[in-house]
């Protein structure tokens, strides 16, 4: 815990070989340090865990999208990362194999659900066509995370 006078409200956290370091205003409390510690440690490993690429998490995703989009109703084979460096996403529809580009895991969680959606529909419809697309904008996010994608795709 690194205390600061000219830090005055504000409470910052990073990781130093694997330390958890905070940056607290001298004035705040034994008390406040300690629930601002706890706070943070979780915030860092929830964002480390965000950006660890995981098949189970993916799974377990694209288990409550299909609940909540599709009315639990699609069926997969597999589904986990892969590298891929061109595609955000893929599906084989003769098997039902969805794979999500390792990179992918770095996006923010709507973006990701995003994809998955647009995978989880081509479990029905192996085009882009209107059908597909009604699928697709069962996601109430999906211009905004289209969006996102092409931006980032453009500065690529």
């Amino acid at each position: 815990m690194i205390t600061s006078r000219k830090r005055r409200r504000t409470v910052a956290a990073r990781l130093r070989s694997g330390v958890l370091e905070l940056l607290v205003p001298a004035s705040m409390t034994h008390a406040e340090r300690d629930h601002w510690a706890e706070v943070m440690s979780r915030r860092l490993q929830r964002r480390a865990e965000r950006s660890r690429p995981s098949d189970e998490r993916l799974l377990e995703r694209a288990r409550r999208l299909n609940l909540r989009h599709f009315g639990g109703k699609l069926r997969w084979t597999s589904i986990g990362f892969s590298d891929m460096e061109r595609l955000w996403g893929s599906c084989t529809f003769t098997d039902g194999a969805i794979r999500i580009a390792r990179r992918a895991a770095l996006l923010p969680e709507w973006v990701l659900d995003y994809l998955l959606v647009h995978e989880l529909a081509h479990l029905l419809h192996s085009d882009h066509g209107p059908a597909f697309h009604e699928l697709e904008n069962r996601y109430p996010l999906t211009e905004r995370a289209k969006g996102y994608l092409l931006a980032l795709d453009a500065m690529t």
